[in-house]
């Protein structure tokens, strides 16, 4: 079996479902399955087919390198030519997408990643029509969480949950914790709730002196007792979530998974996060909610963590536990099976 995996984002800017479509082609090759991956960009993994480069445009709270040239459609036609399945992500994001649903026959499953904003929501009522063909033409179709499905059920209601995946062992390693240390990691934009963090950090400074915070993401300018890293990745990204012992996730808005909240997780912190719906499903009873925004409940949370080993070490090992059951060994089967599935027919 062939493979084209799909991308409507730039694979040569950060972001999960970029990294998600990288490791789902690179793991593909351990099951006999040959793949490539297919995106804008200037740069991308072994063996990618790039289709020209990306715009930055703003979208839900973040910034999305998508491909908006009429030629794209042309060129990612070519470059799925060969497979015989193409999985294809964000399928309605233009204009990666929109080609493959309307000029490719191979067959395609689609994987929505979003938490649509509601000028999204919006927009897929307004194209119903437009929106509901281009969906149903999917040989099949997932979504990462209940989240990201709420929007395209009303046009495929027999979307499937598939998680986005960590290789869980990688970040166990040897955790070399400081109790007192925590960690932020996530893109400096505002959905990320970085500030709501620093806002808390006077407080939580005051009553744990001690108390460091490594900010993975962000540059910005020195402050007592916090370390930024800016952009990291890898085996430095995991060392850094190795050392912390509490693991922060304020987020305001904007996310259908929380994969950031999983890699805390797996490296053993003890989690604090904003009570997103998403969030919620991903950590359940291992990780520790607070209001979203609220910076007197998150510092109150974090601080009774720094402060209690035995409850801090208890949500570090549940959060751990939970952690595997988002493993590529579990999530990477239920993809091939979709395949599978898309090659027989219905």
């Amino acid at each position: 079996m062939k493979v084209a995996i799909v991308s409507p984002y730039a694979v040569d800017q950060p972001g999960g479902v970029q990294d998600q479509v990288i490791e789902i082609s690179l793991r593909l090759a351990g099951h006999g399955i040959e793949s490539w991956v297919v995106a804008p960009g200037r740069s991308g993994p072994p063996g990618a087919r790039l289709v020209g480069k990306a715009l930055i445009v703003p979208a839900n709270g973040s910034r999305a390198p998508i491909a908006v040239n009429p030629l794209i459609l042309r060129r990612v036609a070519e470059a799925v030519e060969g497979a015989d399945v193409v999985h294809l992500h964000e399928p309605l994001v233009p204009l990666v997408g929109w080609g493959l649903l309307r000029n490719v026959s191979i067959p395609t499953i689609g994987t929505f990643h979003s938490d649509p904003s509601t000028l999204v929501r919006s927009v897929y009522r307004r194209l119903g029509p437009i929106a509901r063909r281009l969906v149903r033409g999917l040989a099949g179709a997932t979504a990462v969480s209940e989240v990201a499905a709420s929007a395209v059920r009303p046009f495929r209601s027999d979307l499937k949950i598939i998680p986005n995946a960590l290789d869980v062992e990688q970040y166990r390693g040897d955790l070399d914790k400081n109790p007192l240390r925590l960690v932020f990691l996530g893109r400096d934009e505002p959905r990320k709730g970085l500030d709501v963090l620093l806002s808390a950090w006077p407080e939580i400074m005051r009553r744990v002196p001690d108390a460091a915070l490594d900010v993975i993401g962000a540059a910005r300018a020195e402050i007592r007792g916090v370390r930024f890293h800016g952009r990291v990745e890898g085996s430095e990204k995991r060392s850094i979530l190795g050392r912390a012992s509490v693991f922060v996730a304020p987020n305001l808005g904007g996310e259908s998974f929380g994969i950031t909240l999983l890699e805390g997780m797996a490296a053993g912190c003890a989690v604090v996060a904003s009570d997103l719906p998403a969030f919620q499903a991903v950590g359940g009873d291992a990780v520790e909610f607070f209001p979203r925004g609220d910076v007197g409940e998150l510092t109150n949370k974090v601080t009774n963590l720094l402060l209690d080993e035995g409850r801090r070490v208890g949500t570090a090992e549940a959060g751990m536990r939970r952690s595997e059951i988002y493993d590529w060994t579990t999530v990477l089967p239920a993809y091939i099976d979709m395949y599978q599935s898309a090659l027989c027919g219905p």
